[in-house]
């Protein structure tokens, strides 16, 4: 049991201030942890948007009824059950959904009020967000494929959540810790997180003496050779 923190609140304020996701991910590497990055097109809403939670996982679907109908209660509610999705977020939990096409958006700006409110520490999605400018005043971390306002209404639903899911080849347990920033978004597994965040405290720390070493003339060559990191 690690002594540099006690709960979540101090490991995520820890990788606020010292860590990124490209330490963390370097570290998954080491630990053959090596599918762990969500892809690339999934950006901050801001290039300084930063957010760390632990994942409550939604599955979304594309769901389209020329008529009214079908054989689940789901055919008769809007969204299906996004809306019992987000009133179940919990402190410190980041909304990750994956599931339909990138056709319309699966956030958007009344969500992120509620999620705020319930002290939600993000949403991440495989998809699209909107109403940007109202999420931008409210400061909500998110990270998505980017803009778009058609909306998930007629489109769309989500179909279950709290469930473990795979993303782009990634899988994301509930309850496992997301972290993104500037150079993307990675999951972190709960049964290595220790592990992951303490090595990659080190890791981090130790670059900033390998960063003086090469401002004060240190070749990259013998830093390497003396810190084993580069």
């Amino acid at each position: 049991m690690t002594n540099l923190w006690t709960n979540d609140d101090e490991l995520f304020t820890l990788a606020r201030v010292e860590l990124f996701t490209a330490v963390v991910g370097d570290i998954m590497d080491k630990l053959n942890l090596q599918t762990q990055f969500l892809p690339p097109e999934i950006r901050g809403i801001t290039p300084s948007t930063v957010a760390i939670g632990r994942a409550m996982t939604v599955v979304e679907a594309d769901y389209r009824l020329a008529e009214k109908g079908g054989a689940t209660v789901l055919s008769a509610k809007p969204f299906g059950l996004m809306l019992e999705a987000l009133d179940n977020l919990q402190r410190n939990e980041i909304y990750l959904c994956s599931g339909g096409s990138p056709t319309y958006a699966m956030w958007g700006g009344l969500m992120s009020t509620r999620a705020q409110h319930l002290q939600s520490a993000g949403a991440v999605m495989h998809g699209f967000h909107r109403d940007t400018n109202e999420i931008l005043e409210l400061d909500f971390p998110i990270f998505s494929m980017g803009a778009y306002a058609q909306d998930q209404g007629p489109r769309g639903k989500v179909v279950d959540y709290r469930v473990p899911i795979d993303l782009a080849g990634v899988r994301i347990d509930p309850g496992d810790i997301v972290f993104g920033d500037i150079d993307g978004v990675c999951i972190v597994p709960q049964a290595a997180e220790e592990e992951v965040f303490v090595k990659a405290l080190e890791k981090a720390r130790g670059e900033q003496t390998v960063r003086k070493a090469i401002e004060d003339g240190m070749s990259a060559a013998e830093a390497f050779r003396t810190y084993g990191i580069m």
